[in-house]
């Protein structure tokens, strides 16, 4: 039996690869992102503690009333902006499902949607499963900051969507309060949404401030918000998530989401609304977090790579002009095969394929790990 493929030129994503070729030859794996040290023992005791007392059948359809309860109190504390847990908050299964989701109840065929490239890789099969059309606008190198006056190029009658990612991955680059101010004047008297992947919103460096959705009325009025509590609390593979919108646009996001996975790990949830109860299990994690960036910022200054900026999220963009003009597939195959140390070519992350001879390292590991890849990559 034959079928018309939705996505004919989607094949294995990058990070199955690169992670595949890892293991075939015993490499540190840097490239995909997830940590590789102990979560919190007390949230692992928590759930225990949930699954004995019982909790372990359907939540309602939005999530436990709990812990929605206590991510408003959440997003109060840090963002000063009351949303209501009864109709602007769903728990989903992870946060790639949660920015599906948002593209599945409002994109029709021929919609277009501003993506930012590099980009997480999700977005672009996302956005054509729907029949929509991704509109591609490259961020500047070598600081992927946005250029917005190009953004105004790309806008059309059709345009339904911007997709912003902050702290970006796979860049660590992150929105500035000019970058908001200029996605207020655009969208302003105008009927597009935004999709704001925030998954990475307490890794931000250096005392900086996370600019979300969420600070702006005008903004959250008319966008979905997707977070991650796997990158945060060090439970990637838990697959647990949110997203935040406005009452009109969560009823519907709602509506797709019950026919789909209607509901998530229910024994998480109460645990974690209780574990969010002390702030510092989020607040931080940004330190956390950025002595790992600066102990491999450290690490690889011993290296013939240049790092380039990186003010949030897990990773790191290294530029090997210095050791190769290899294409960025091709350098990441070979030191994942010759020195052992697997990373991600950032070419991946471009429709068009755009290699500006960078890799992108993930720096969320054990010191060990980061160590020996370190020491590995002076061979090069």
């Amino acid at each position: 039996m034959q079928i018309q493929s939705k996505l004919p030129s989607i094949g294995t994503n990058i990070f199955s690869v690169m992670s595949a070729l890892a293991v075939k030859h015993n490499a540190v794996n840097l490239g995909q992102g997830f940590p590789d040290f102990p979560m919190s023992g007390e949230l692992i005791g928590l759930v225990e503690k949930a699954m004995r007392d019982g909790m372990n059948q359907y939540t309602p359809m939005a999530g436990s009333p709990e812990l929605r309860l206590a991510l408003a109190v959440k997003v109060y504390h840090l963002y000063n902006t009351r949303v209501d847990p009864e109709t602007m908050i769903t728990i989903t299964p992870g946060a790639t499902y949660a920015i599906f989701t948002a593209f599945t109840t409002v994109l029709r065929p021929g919609d277009e949607v501003i993506v930012f490239q590099p980009c997480y890789d999700s977005y672009v099969p996302n956005i054509l499963t729907n029949g929509a059309v991704p509109v591609p606008v490259n961020l500047s190198f070598p600081d992927y900051s946005i250029n917005w006056d190009e953004v105004r190029k790309k806008l059309t009658p059709r345009t339904r969507m911007i997709v912003l990612n902050s702290p970006h991955n796979p860049t660590g680059a992150t929105l500035t309060e000019e970058d908001m101010q200029q996605l207020r004047d655009i969208v302003k008297g105008t009927d597009m949404l935004i999709l704001s992947d925030e998954v990475y919103e307490h890794l931000v460096f250096d005392g900086a401030a996370h600019q979300s959705m969420l600070k702006y009325p005008d903004l959250l009025e008319r966008a979905f918000v997707c977070f991650s509590f796997g990158k945060v609390f060090h439970c990637t593979g838990w697959k647990l998530g949110y997203c935040i919108s406005s009452p009109s646009l969560m009823a519907e996001f709602r509506k797709v989401h019950q026919f789909n996975a209607f509901s998530t790990f229910s024994p998480a949830q109460p645990a974690i609304a209780r574990y969010l109860g002390n702030p510092e299990t989020y607040t931080k994690l940004a330190g956390f977090m950025q002595q790992k960036r600066d102990m491999f910022a450290g690490l690889m200054e011993q290296t013939r790579f240049r790092a380039l900026a990186c003010r949030g999220s897990y990773f790191r963009c290294y530029s090997y002009e210095a050791i190769s003009d290899e294409p960025d597939l091709q350098f990441a195959e070979r030191i994942t095969k010759e020195v052992g140390v697997a990373a991600i070519p950032l070419s991946a992350f471009y429709l068009d394929g755009t290699d500006n001879r960078v890799v992108r390292f993930c720096f969320a590991k054990s010191e060990e790990m980061l160590l020996t890849a370190a020491e590995r990559l002076k061979r090069l």
